[in-house]
C-alpha cells in the first residue's frame, strides 16, 4: 500500500481551506458535508486543504506541522481526497493515491449502482442487534463467522440485497448455526495475485489462519484478512484449530 486508508471525524474541528473558484466550492461541500469547521490560513488546524495547490501555500503549512492535500499536485501531498460512495454510515472510499482521479471517479460510478440505496439502513440495524448478536453467539470466533454467513452471497443478510435489512431479524431468530471447523487447502497456480480464482479469494477473506508452505509469496498472504493468524507449514496440519484454516501451496 502507498498510503494508509482512514476516516477521519471532523465534526466541529477545523480544517484550514485556501483558493478560490470551483475546487475549492467542491472541497467546501465536501468539508462541510462532514461537518468540517472551516478556517483560514492564519488559524490554527490538523489539516489543511490548499484548493488551487500553489506550492508556496503548501511549504508554509507543511512547515508548521500541518498535513495539507493539494488538489492536482499529488507530489505535494501528505494526504489525498478518495472518490466516496457514501450509503451512511456506510462509506466506501476509491484512492489512486493521486494517479488518477477520473479512474477513482470511474470505479465510484460502477459501485454506486451495484449497491443497494437500503445498504446503511443494513448497517444500522446491524449496530442496533449488537446485544442480541452477542447472546445468540456469546463466543467471538462463533460471533464473527455467523456475521460472515449471512453477509455472504446469497446469505440471509446479504448486503447487495435490497430485502437484507427487513431480514436482520429471521437472520438472529432462524438463521442457519455456523459450519464447523474445517480445513480448505488451496494450489495456487502462480505468485500473482491476480491469478488467483474466486473461491480462493473469497476463502482468503474468510479464513480465521493461513497454514502456508514457505515459498508462497507474501503478496498473496496479503489478500488475506489483517488478524487471521499466519503459520508457514511444511505440510497440511493434522488439527489446524477453530473455525475455517486455510493451507496454501504452489503448485509444482
Amino acid at each position: 500500500m502507498h498510503s494508509l486508508p482512514v476516516f477521519l471525524r471532523l465534526q466541529g474541528r477545523a480544517v484550514i481551506l485556501t483558493g478560490e473558484g470551483a475546487a475549492a466550492d467542491a472541497k467546501r461541500r465536501l468539508l462541510e458535508r462532514a461537518g468540517a469547521r472551516i478556517v483560514g490560513e492564519a488559524e490554527e488546524a490538523a489539516i489543511a486543504i490548499v484548493s488551487d495547490g500553489d506550492a508556496a501555500t503548501v511549504a508554509r503549512l507543511q512547515a508548521r506541522g500541518i498535513m495539507v492535500n493539494a488538489t492536482d499536485r499529488p507530489d505535494l501531498c501528505d494526504f489525498t481526497l478518495p472518490a466516496i460512495v457514501d450509503r451512511a454510515p456506510v462509506l466506501i472510499a476509491i484512492g489512486t493515491g493521486g494517479a488518477s482521479a477520473g479512474l477513482a471517479k470511474a470505479l465510484r460510478q460502477r459501485i454506486e449502482a451495484l449497491l443497494p440505496a437500503r445498504l446503511g439502513a443494513l448497517a444500522t440495524a446491524l449496530q442496533d442487534a449488537r446485544a442480541a448478536v452477542r447472546a445468540r453467539w456469546p463466543d467471538a470466533g462463533a460471533r464473527r463467522r455467523a456475521i460472515d454467513a449471512g453477509l455472504a452471497a446469497g446469505g440471509l443478510i446479504d448486503p447487495l440485497s435490497d430485502k437484507a435489512v427487513d431480514a436482520v431479524p429471521d437472520w438472529l431468530a432462524h438463521g442457519a448455526d455456523i459450519q464447523a471447523d474445517r480445513l480448505e487447502a488451496i494450489r495456487l497456480l502462480s505468485g500473482d495475485p491476480d491469478d488467483l480464482s474466486l473461491r480462493a479469494a473469497r476463502l482468503l477473506g474468510e479464513a480465521d489462519r493461513i497454514y502456508h508452505a514457505s515459498d508462497v509469496p507474501a503478496a498473496i498472504l496479503d489478500r488475506a484478512r489483517a488478524d487471521a493468524v499466519r503459520i508457514e507449514a511444511s505440510m497440511l496440519p493434522d488439527e489446524p484449530g477453530e473455525g475455517l484454516s486455510l493451507w496454501l501451496e504452489m503448485m509444482s
